[in-house]
């Protein structure tokens, strides 16, 4: 199951929009024998649009907010999480992947009874059809469902190897697996904004990553391997899953949250089995939550919780609001690694190199408007 991120969740954002759009169209039906307002109505007219337009900017600046702060905090606390040295074993990350899960279908499961007046009956006979009586619509899911838990443990690894600030600047390159995986999957067609910035976002990326001259400013040679190796095939997976995401929801009417149950199902299963694959015998050695504390628990929410949240706001923000959310929380990163972790000291190729993925950020939201149809005389 995902952690929700500003582009590559495209499947939420479409289920969002959906939804939205099928209000609004209700709301503009007009039977055939209403008549026009009168003029009288005007000034209540207006100011009903202005008060809605400023709900509106009110409701997108804290989406804005809630993007930013759930992609830093999830990301510092990680990385905080793994580098943190105390007494004992350290947290296994496989065990806090299938917590994460866990919770989510809690949430998810919450979030479906309130859709159906908390009605166990209901919400009984939803599981029923939608999901036992529809096996083959469900197992679809298992194949994100898989990919999901590979990334969310591929982002711990990365998080382990590299510093919050090099990390959220690589991991702009889903971006270009997105768009690469949606011309090819669902044959989307990019414009010339939207193929530059995927040349500079790589252009920046990989200034980001130039060795440093000093020492003291780098990891080694091979954690750095390792981590920007665990973010590149996180990308790869995370692009594939979320257009095979977007792709199934375009042929179904399921809520968001139903989906997000059944892609956690399968999720937990697969995190259960690696985590005794990989981790089986400091489980039996130290438990299934050994080196867990307030810090683990806080990332586990983070990643839980969190998307989920993202979830329900992402409807309100446009292209060009998640590229400012996603540019805020590489230099919100940068800055916190500096001046709070300590282990990150930028250096001009990646001032540089950041400066290009912003760019390539924002170029890529860029909507090309159609041209005005010719006026017949």
């Amino acid at each position: 199951m995902p952690i929700v991120d500003l582009e590559t969740d495209s499947s939420l954002e479409v289920c969002c929009n959906e939804t939205t759009n099928s209000s609004s169209s209700k709301e503009h039906l007009i039977p055939p024998d209403s008549k026009e307002p009168s003029s009288s109505c005007s000034s209540s007219t207006s100011s009903g649009t202005m008060t809605s337009a400023s709900q509106s900017s009110r409701i997108k600046y804290l989406s804005l907010g809630v993007l930013v702060v759930q992609t830093t905090s999830l990301v510092l606390t990680m990385r905080y999480s793994r580098t943190l040295q105390e007494e004992g074993p350290r947290y296994l990350s496989s065990t806090a992947v299938v917590c994460a899960e866990g919770l989510k279908i809690l949430v998810c499961c919450l979030l479906v009874l309130k859709e159906h007046n908390f009605s166990l009956w209901g919400f009984q006979q939803l599981l029923k059809e939608e999901i036992v009586n529809k096996p083959l619509d469900t197992l679809k899911l298992a194949i994100p469902a898989g990919i999901y838990t590979l990334q969310n443990n591929l982002l711990y690894v990365a998080l382990s190897n590299l510093d919050a600030a090099t990390y959220q600047v690589t991991y702009q390159l889903k971006i270009l697996t997105t768009a690469l995986f949606s011309v090819s999957m669902l044959g989307r067609r990019l414009g010339l904004y939207q193929w530059l910035s995927l040349v500079i976002l790589m252009a920046g990326v990989a200034l980001v990553q130039w060795p440093a001259d000093s020492p003291a400013e780098k990891l080694s040679a091979g954690s750095q391997f390792v981590g920007v190796l665990a973010v590149f095939i996180a990308c790869v997976s995370s692009g594939f899953a979320g257009v095979y995401f977007e792709k199934i929801l375009k042929h179904t009417k399921q809520s968001v949250w139903l989906r997000n149950i059944q892609l956690g199902v399968f999720s937990f299963v697969f995190g259960l089995f690696g985590m005794f694959l990989y981790d089986g015998a400091r489980l039996v050695d130290d438990g299934m939550f050994q080196g867990f504390n307030t810090i683990t628990y806080t990332v586990i929410f983070l990643q839980a919780v969190g998307g989920l949240v993202v979830a329900a706001v992402i409807k309100y923000a446009d292209n060009i609001l998640k590229g400012f959310a996603g540019s805020l929380s590489i230099l919100a990163s940068t800055v916190i690694s500096f001046f709070w972790l300590g282990d990150f000291v930028p250096t001009s190729f990646f001032l540089v190199g950041a400066l290009l993925v912003i760019t390539a950020t924002f170029l890529y939201g860029l909507e090309r408007k159609p041209a005005p149809s010719p006026v017949k005389v």
